[in-house]
């Protein structure tokens, strides 16, 4: 492995700004040229989102044998503009003794710089079964790039068969993960009767009653940390769907009867799990809410849950060949779940099989100062190689 390669393919990939509300294509096409140069054929899976180019990117090689691997991660990051805590440019690699900083480096640009070298270490008249690279966009905003090219990957390959065995990059610091919980994300808009602050009587606060859904969301939060023993090796520290409140805002001025209070929720449930089932459930503690202002009997708020954004659980099932590559190759023992989810879940509905492994920490996902073990990130290329010649090759 040259790992001036590596480090070239990442920088690149660093000094790309791939936030999420960015179009990720001029990078994709880069990422495309490099695979389409060592040999394999690319597609270019073009979409809009909220107005903005973004592209998925497929490559494959080998013979249109069943079988075989795909190798997967997203190019998008989140956002450094900002973040406080940066003492680096997030757009331009470094390179130190013992990590490599950068945007990106440890979610997950370094996974995919190591696929890049990978492929241009590869000898393609060895694959005996289809290797096939799936990089796509919108990762962190919903999984949405996947959502969109998962159904569409059996028709971009063609007489190619889509391999069952999924491996995504995501930073698990080279442990290897089979499951993560579902994810369900929506707004809840109090809208109240505004006027002077001094006649609280003539109008409702919609802060005051976005209190009392807050209280009534919290209670259901309570209810559901029950643990379900089957999940506690997979997710022991909540081995039960998760709730959280992520942003609020409401009022314009002390003075005012705030007129709106908007609030976002979250939450987790397990694999198996209908993952509507506690929007259903909120819905209904919403309608039998109390929207009274404290103030006056007179008037009622109304309440309104905005669409939820849902990205589906995964449980892979044990035992696997990528499985068993993985843990030989990377020299760990156990298997478990990860705490964030991914586009996993999306290519297990395509009937796929995924798992997580990847160089990256994911204590330096999201972080500022972000990167990755310079020790881990030059392993990796070896580390594809190796399970490319145990599921490819032989």
């Amino acid at each position: 492995m040259n790992p001036a390669y590596l480090y070239e393919v990442l920088g690149r990939l660093v000094g790309f700004d791939t936030v999420s509300s960015n179009s990720d294509a001029p990078a994709m096409e880069f990422l495309a040229g490099r695979l389409e140069a060592h040999g394999f054929r690319v597609h270019l899976h073009r979409f809009a989102l909220s107005g903005t180019p973004q592209v998925n990117l497929v490559a494959w090689a080998g013979p249109p044998r069943a079988g075989g691997l795909a190798i997967s991660g997203h190019l998008d990051t989140v956002p450094f503009v900002g973040q406080p805590g940066w003492t680096r440019e997030a757009l331009k690699l470094e390179v130190g003794e013992e990590r490599v900083w950068g945007r990106g480096t440890s979610d997950m640009k370094g996974f995919l710089a190591e696929c890049v070298a990978a492929a241009a270490a590869l000898d393609l008249r060895a694959l005996r079964r289809p290797l096939v690279f799936i990089f796509t966009a919108a990762e962190e905003t919903g999984c949405f790039g996947a959502e969109r090219i998962a159904p569409e990957l059996g028709a971009i390959l063609g007489e190619t068969p889509l391999p069952e065995l999924v491996w995504i990059g995501e930073p698990t610091s080279w442990q290897v993960k089979r499951a993560h919980k579902s994810i369900v994300d929506f707004a809840v808009t109090v809208r109240g009767i505004g006027g002077h602050s001094g006649a609280p009587e003539q109008g409702v606060s919609a802060i005051a009653v976005a209190g009392r859904a807050l209280e009534a969301i919290g209670h259901l939060q309570a209810e559901r940390r029950t643990p379900e023993e089957k999940f506690r090796a997979l997710f022991p520290a909540s081995p039960h769907a998760v709730l959280n409140i992520g942003m609020i805002s409401g009022g314009i001025a002390t003075n005012i009867i705030a007129e709106q209070c908007r609030f976002t929720v979250s939450y987790r449930t397990l694999p198996g799990a209908d993952p509507m089932e506690i929007y259903h459930e909120i819905e209904r503690r919403m309608a039998a809410l109390d929207t009274r202002d404290y103030a006056s009997d007179t008037h009622r708020a109304t309440l309104e849950l905005g669409k939820p954004m849902v990205v589906p659980a995964l449980l892979s099932p044990s035992g696997t060949a990528l499985e068993r590559a993985l843990l030989e190759v990377t020299g760990t023992h156990e298997v478990g779940g990860a705490p964030y989810v991914t586009d996993g879940g999306w290519f297990a509905g395509a009937g796929m099989v995924p798992l997580l492994c990847g160089p990256g920490d994911l204590e330096q996902a999201h972080k500022p100062d972000e990167s990755v073990g310079r020790a881990a990130l030059e392993a990796g290329v070896g580390g594809i190689l190796k399970v490319v010649d145990k599921l490819c090759c032989r």
